[in-house]
């Protein structure tokens, strides 16, 4: 028998999700509350049997929360969450690991798209409004991806996914993974992360969907940056720890890669002095390529499959991290 709460409390902690919209709609007849800052979290935490949360989790939090069971984690990312501490107050942790595969892996080829099709230029000149003339410079025309070489630094869901869409484009692509072993997900070619120093100059587009982990925290610095094509763009749809912000800033400026489309930052939000704001070969998206309508019921999903497991009292969770 479990001895977890048959009717536990639940609390969805987010500036935006629209949980509390959601979540009744699968008529469970649990009780839950809505938090939308960081404030009313720490102020009502003591009360919660569960807690589904992301950027508004504080370590520090975990003393207060006498009656938390489970947070169900709303990022598939969870380097936010201190391990030891969620065990030490046997607090049960998941991620939401698969819940946004689609939406990150279709923003990362968006990504690559706008940047070989010139797309932000684009819209920027249609605001002046200004018609751009045909460019006689073959380095500097739109290009097309059939026969170009993506790496993929991060060959999981998000990456397997994104390797595939790459292949429909005709690209030729490279994975990188923990375990290699593990299975190529539509990849061509699949390594170890020891592998990447050897692989970055065969690449045009170097997509990053890794999490992030001591081994991938400032993996994309001044001397992985120098191994890269002059021709070549950098995607990061992982984490913006896992790139050197100033060794990538002295990179474009010198004209040593080519570009970079970045949907996170170090840090963010990106303050507003940043050079990358300005620079014509970068595009900046705020975070959201996890971002879909159907977000709020994919992590729903995963919250009522572990909230069964759990009453169950089964050990193992979906996406189980403590």
């Amino acid at each position: 028998m479990s001895d977890f709460p048959k009717n536990p409390l639940i609390g969805f902690a987010h500036i935006a999700y629209r949980f509390g919209e959601r979540f009744p709609l699968r008529n469970t007849g649990l009780p839950f509350i809505e938090l939308r800052s960081r404030e009313e979290l720490a102020a009502r935490v003591g009360e919660l049997d569960v807690l589904v949360v992301s950027g508004f989790w504080n370590n520090a939090l975990a003393p207060d929360a006498k009656k938390l069971r489970f947070v169900q984690s709303i990022s598939a990312g969870v380097d936010q969450y201190d391990k030891a501490v969620f065990a030490a107050h046997g607090i049960r942790l998941a991620s939401a690991q698969g819940a946004n595969a689609r939406a990150v892996s279709d923003h990362a080829m968006a990504l690559v798209l706008a940047m070989y099709r010139r797309i932000p230029e684009a819209r920027d000149n249609q605001g002046k409004p200004f018609w751009r003339g045909m460019i006689g410079d073959l380095g500097q025309r739109e290009d097309e991806l059939g026969g170009k070489t993506m790496l993929v630094v991060g060959l999981g869901r998000i990456g397997g996914r994104l390797a595939r869409l790459a292949k429909a484009f005709d690209m030729t692509v490279i994975g990188i993974r923990g375990n290699p072993a593990s299975g190529g997900e539509g990849a061509d070619e699949v390594h170890g992360l020891a592998a990447l120093p050897s692989l970055l100059p065969r690449a045009d587009v170097v997509a990053l969907t890794c999490p992030l982990t001591p081994e991938t925290t400032g993996l994309i610095g001044a001397a992985a940056l120098g191994l890269m094509k002059p021709s070549a763009i950098l995607v990061n749809a992982a984490r913006g720890k896992v790139v050197d912000t100033g060794a990538l800033v002295v990179a474009l400026q010198a004209g040593r890669i080519a570009g970079a489309a970045l949907d996170v930052t170090e840090p963010e939000p990106l303050p507003p002095e940043s050079p990358l704001w300005s620079m014509p070969n970068v595009l900046i998206t705020p975070h959201t390529g996890g971002e879909t309508r159907s977000y709020e019921d994919n992590v729903l999903d995963l919250l009522m499959e572990n909230l069964g497991r759990l009453q169950r009292g089964e050990k193992e969770l979906k996406n189980q991290v403590v």
